[in-house]
């Protein structure tokens, strides 16, 4: 039976003695992992539990530095700024390189990482370092089409398309505009947004993951999957990117429509909520299957319905407050981690990839945790607390 907002009334709503707890837990594990991972990254899923070192590559090791920088705005502990700062060198060096930055998650790898160190500590190697990636990314902006190209070798046909989680690296865009005062950043973060959006955005308001568009006329041409269960099926995570990517660029751009975006991205997703309000990693699985969660998704919907609610009307707000209360509450009681033996992650029941006819994915990080899903989950905590400077 498809969720709706009154029936969401009947689960149990996150109190403040409970994300008090879960920030604490979570905060110990955070020190407690700075040993392994200040002169190192994690890994970007964990396995049997447990991250491991590795060095500052692929799209994911932004997750962890912006984990390190919540961790020191919750506790004040000078040990999280010090990884923090460390990893900003690190950052800095990796886009002054060029070290694996061939698609476009310069937001992702950059937002969390040097825009936090210099809005947190006023970090001028981290501010430099962002707008470094802020270039970078718009390297990977196609005039024809109007849209940041996703993965591959800009211009190469075979790669010339865009995908849903692109929204949430619009943010360093609109930053960079911000800080320098050139507008072609945000210029071309609002033409990405305006095409991804015409493309991803399907008529029953599911999404997307990839669209492909045409290099000769630049018109959309067709829309598959790479992550979710078939091309028609709506992936969890990629829904999720919907939610918190409208409500990002609703912030940066005031335009009303994203607000109604907001609305068809984010009811989808709640009325696909099984009974638990864990989401399965595709919508094309509901409660009973044995098919694998993805609480990531779960996590990042709730951050974007945080981000969304001062731009609601009072009674609207009220509504998806508490739809986000009642996931926060559900992914503190079903899937927190709660003692470090088990796992040096925060948030259980993730997926990174999961294979099926249709995709072309490798099982990866099944039912473990994520770095995403560990820094959302946090993020969320601390949006719950109440009003926060998001370093998105």
């Amino acid at each position: 039976m498809a969720q709706t907002f009154e029936s969401l009334k009947k689960y149990p709503e996150t109190s403040e003695e409970m994300v008090q707890k879960a920030i604490q837990q979570a905060a110990e594990i955070v020190k407690g992992n700075l040993g392994d991972f200040t002169e190192s990254f994690q890994s970007p899923n964990t396995e049997n539990g447990f991250y491991w070192p590795t060095e500052n590559v692929e799209w994911t090791t932004g997750f962890w530095t912006g984990v390190v920088w919540l961790a020191y705005e919750l506790t004040k502990d000078e040990a999280f700024r010090k990884t923090g700062e460390i990893h900003v060198e690190s950052f800095l060096n990796r886009i002054e390189k060029k070290i694996d930055v061939n698609y476009h998650d310069m937001g992702f790898l950059y937002s969390l990482s040097c825009v936090a160190a210099y809005k947190l500590c006023g970090s001028e190697k981290g501010k430099k370092a962002a707008i470094m990636a802020a270039d970078h990314l718009l390297t990977r902006y196609r005039e024809k089409g109007e849209f940041i190209q996703a993965w591959g070798n800009v211009g190469d046909p075979k790669d010339y398309r865009l995908i849903i989680d692109c929204l949430l690296n619009l943010p360093l865009l609109y930053w960079a505009t911000e800080v320098t005062g050139n507008s072609e950043y945000a210029d071309k973060a609002c033409r990405h947004i305006h095409t991804a959006m015409q493309c991803v955005l399907r008529e029953d308001h599911s999404t997307y993951h990839t669209y492909y568009i045409d290099p000769d006329t630049g018109k959309p041409s067709y829309g598959v999957t790479h992550q979710g269960n078939r091309n028609g099926s709506a992936w969890a995570r990629g829904q999720a990117w919907g939610v918190y990517g409208v409500a990002l660029s609703y912030r940066y751009q005031q335009k009303p429509e994203y607000i109604q975006m907001f609305r068809d991205v984010t009811d989808y997703f709640i009325e696909h909520l099984p009974e638990d309000l864990i989401p399965y990693w595709d919508f094309d699985f509901d409660t009973g299957s044995t098919e694998p969660r993805d609480s990531s998704s779960s996590a990042i919907v709730i951050c974007g319905i945080y981000e969304m609610l001062p731009h609601l009307e009072k009674e609207e707000a009220e509504k998806y407050r508490m739809a986000a209360d009642k996931m926060l509450c559900a992914l503190i009681e079903k899937c927190a981690v709660k003692d470090k033996k088990e796992s040096n992650g925060l948030l259980l029941h993730g997926t990174y990839a999961r294979s099926s006819e249709e995709n072309t994915c490798k099982n990866r990080g099944v039912d473990e945790c994520n770095t995403w899903g560990d820094y959302f989950y946090l993020e969320a905590l601390r949006r719950r607390q109440g009003k926060w400077n998001p370093y998105w």
